[in-house]
């Protein structure tokens, strides 16, 4: 595949922001397509960059989109966007961080974004996953899943905040109703969010997995993100922990962050586990070829009263076999 970028966009003081596909090519003098590929999968081999826009398959704007808003550099996005219509490119833009930006609709994009809801997507969306390091060499030196066996009794793992608090709840409400009023005047060019207390929403779903005896529950409970975690041993330690509790589980909750999606569900994957889903409004990566109810228990966020049914009937549905595929399944359907 021929790609094109203008080398002039790219600022490396807000590396973060880079359109995905670029960050691997875009590194320092020496570094090699072995370190290219051991890292990032990907090799110098696999894609052409051309020095013109007619020579090219696809134009990249390589910075997330974010990134020409908060620059106020978005006439350069739009004049890139314009002069590849005039060669009927396609271009490939970024929509970075929780939340996403407005983007104005263009005929000739392909916005590639983390979170939304699918019921508002613009038609030239696509749904991106959360790219992480993979867990199993990093914290475990190996590339092996650590095979679980079959018990009709599983282990249902979470490691992550959650707060029963209703005042804390109220804040989470108020802070997002002050966002969302900020974008409704203009003041802000981000996507308004459902009123929601992620925070209060696991509580309740891990209150309600905890009561049944189908399973045993292995929750690890933080009041802070990564448990407060500000040194670097201590970032280490925390790490460490939430990956444990993966391993050491057959089943993981995964729901929403702050923005609308899962980080945490890719992070299941990678460890050969299986996700238990909270879909709200979820937009999935690659769902028209990824059947994602085969590898995780899908849960509408409508039906938690149904939760403790829907985990048991997956669970029962599986041979012994079946449950020993499907961890390397998903360890694939992440690595692929």
């Amino acid at each position: 595949m021929k790609l094109y970028y203008p080398k002039d966009h790219y600022d490396p003081k807000y590396r973060g922001l880079v359109f995905p596909l670029l960050k691997p090519f875009l590194k320092g003098e020496g570094y090699s397509d072995e370190e290219r590929i051991a890292l990032y999968g990907l090799s110098e081999q696999d894609f052409q960059f051309t020095e013109t826009m007619e020579e090219a398959d696809y134009v990249i704007l390589p910075m997330a989109w974010n990134y020409y808003h908060t620059t106020n550099q978005t006439p350069r996005a739009k004049e890139l966007i314009q002069n590849s219509a005039v060669y009927s490119k396609k271009v490939l833009i970024s929509n970075a961080g929780d939340f996403g930006m407005k983007i104005p609709f263009y005929s000739n994009c392909i916005v590639f974004r983390a979170g939304g809801y699918a019921s508002n997507v613009n038609s030239n969306e696509r749904a991106i996953p959360s790219f992480i390091g993979d867990p199993l060499k990093k914290h475990y030196q190996t590339a092996t899943v650590f095979e679980r066996e079959y018990n009709p009794k599983p282990i249902i793992g979470f490691c992550g905040q959650a707060n029963p608090s209703v005042w804390n709840a109220g804040n989470e409400f108020l802070k997002t109703a002050i966002r969302n009023l900020q974008i409704s005047v203009g003041l802000s060019k981000y996507e308004p969010q459902q009123l929601l207390s992620t925070t209060f929403l696991r509580s309740r779903i891990l209150k309600r997995l905890r009561r049944s005896i189908l399973w045993d529950t292995h929750f690890i409970i933080r009041n802070k993100y990564r448990a407060g975690a500000v040194t670097q041993a201590e970032k280490q330690k925390t790490t460490l922990e939430f990956y444990d509790n993966m391993k050491t589980s057959d089943y993981v909750v995964c729901v929403r962050g702050a923005g609308n999606f899962s980080v945490r569900l890719y992070e299941t994957l990678a460890m050969g586990r299986i996700p238990i889903f909270i879909n709200t409004d979820s937009i999935m990566p690659l769902s028209d070829v990824v059947n994602w109810k085969k590898h995780l228990v899908w849960v509408e966020a409508d039906e938690l009263g149904q939760i403790e049914e829907k985990v048991a009937h997956f669970h029962e549905a599986l041979s012994p076999k079946d449950f020993i595929d499907l961890q390397a399944m998903n360890r694939k359907l992440w690595q692929e």
